[in-house]
């Protein structure tokens, strides 16, 4: 790859982190305007609409996909539901920059934590690392200060199932991809979650004059940017340079988040999170370095 398509990609990459990191902030804002339900119905069917384009380069060949494929697809969407369900209801009750650093650097820990109990190998320097990573969670939480009944009352509870959720995710996605390209898979993904989630919409909340807000519109495209336009580049990316290297920009989420958190919504940078994130972050580079 020549050197000005890779600068190219990593100023992508940056787009695609700034974005992630952004939408946890953003999320506690949209809250204020609309219902979960509302939310999350909105966000997938965007992501799909948004994501269209691409099938211009990727067409969905549904005659080749088969019934394994369509059963992760289904269940991978059920995931995503219930992931964006806990996502908003963190971003409401709990604090946005928290949940920010506590997810994106406990779910690939989990992932982990999870593939390795379904191969039954684990070296003794990765149970050294799961256990700074799972001390770089709750101190992240800060459950080590406060107490386990801390993570109810903060709201900290939905930001564990959504880090627990979205750890399940990737493993299935993976075994999903097998069998379609990616763009085709996500999609199909967006919109079957989109699906499920008309049952629960009130279109009259999505109706609402109050939506034409600015202030809504702009974290709400924020919101959605993460996940189509973030997501897209990711993907994009990891073919590119290697799932290795690729995996190095998520380290700056955490950071993105809580400067977002405490720019827009000025929640405050305590310094167990900071310290919870980076042996989160220790413990993700002593997996991989051990791999």
């Amino acid at each position: 790859m020549d050197i000005m398509k890779k600068q190219t990609i990593y100023a992508l990459m940056i787009i695609a982190m700034v974005t992630w990191g952004m939408a946890w902030s953003s999320a506690k804002i949209v809250n204020y305007y609309l219902p979960y339900d509302e939310l999350v119905f909105l966000r997938f069917f965007i992501g799909f609409i948004t994501m269209l384009p691409f099938l211009f380069f990727h067409p969905i060949n549904i005659k080749i996909i088969n019934k394994y494929t369509w059963l992760n697809i289904i269940i991978v969407s059920i995931l995503f539901f219930l992931y964006n369900q806990c996502f908003f209801m963190g971003t409401d009750y709990g604090q946005a920059g928290k949940g920010g650093v506590f997810v994106t650097t406990t779910n690939p820990i989990i992932t982990f934590v999870i593939m390795s109990l379904i191969v039954k190998r684990i070296k003794s320097m990765q149970l050294i690392a799961i256990m700074i990573g799972g001390m770089g969670g709750l101190m992240t939480l800060n459950v080590i200060e406060s107490g386990i009944a801390h993570l109810t009352f903060s709201g900290s509870i939905y930001f564990v199932f959504c880090s627990f959720i979205w750890g399940v995710m990737t493993i299935l996605m993976a075994k999903g991809q097998k069998h379609i390209d990616s763009i085709s898979y996500i999609l199909l993904c967006y919109l079957v979650t989109a699906v499920i989630s008309i049952p629960f919409v009130d279109s009259r909340f999505i109706f609402d004059e109050k939506l034409l807000d600015w202030n809504f519109i702009l974290h709400f495209i924020i919101v959605c940017n993460a996940m189509s336009i973030g997501t897209s580049i990711y993907m994009y990316a990891s073919e590119r340079l290697g799932p290795i290297q690729v995996s190095t920009f998520i380290f700056s989420v955490p950071f993105i988040a809580m400067s977002s958190a405490y720019l827009v919504l000025d929640e405050p940078i305590g310094l167990n999170v900071i310290i919870g994130g980076l042996l989160s972050i220790l413990s993700i580079y002593m997996i991989n370095k051990e791999k």
